[in-house]
């Protein structure tokens, strides 16, 4: 399941100044499940409500604040994974659009991809 372009305004950046005022950004999901389920059965509890995971990503881009972009791509593939069992891996892509730096560039863009971790047994020896 793909969720693209999903538009927030964050206070995100190193500077005070992004921080304070605040600037538009972009999120981008590729989330890897199972939807055989869902898709036999037309059963939204063998899915993941899409509308749930726009509102998840919402309140840690625009209630939350990071320096980096790499953290804020961090906190959203570690809160979807933890939150949607169904999500085994995921590619999160954020993009600051405008950065407030003098050379000209349309954007930057941090990507990062996790998996769940399966838990291993440890037996004692």
């Amino acid at each position: 399941m793909k969720m693209d372009r999903m538009s927030f305004f964050g206070k995100h950046g190193v500077f005070e100044e992004e921080r304070k005022l605040g600037q538009r950004w972009y999120v981008d999901l590729d989330m890897q499940m199972s939807l055989q389920e869902a898709g036999l059965y037309d059963d939204l509890e063998q899915s993941i409500n899409y509308a749930l995971i726009h509102e998840t990503v919402r309140v840690i881009m625009e209630e939350e604040s990071y320096l980096l972009v790499e953290a804020l791509a961090e906190r959203i593939a570690s809160v979807l994974l933890d939150t949607y069992d169904r999500i085994e891996e995921i590619t999160v892509r954020v993009t600051k659009p405008n950065p407030p730096f003098d050379i000209r560039f349309e954007g930057v863009t941090m990507e990062i991809v996790r998996a769940r971790a399966e838990e291993v047994e440890r037996g004692e020896g």
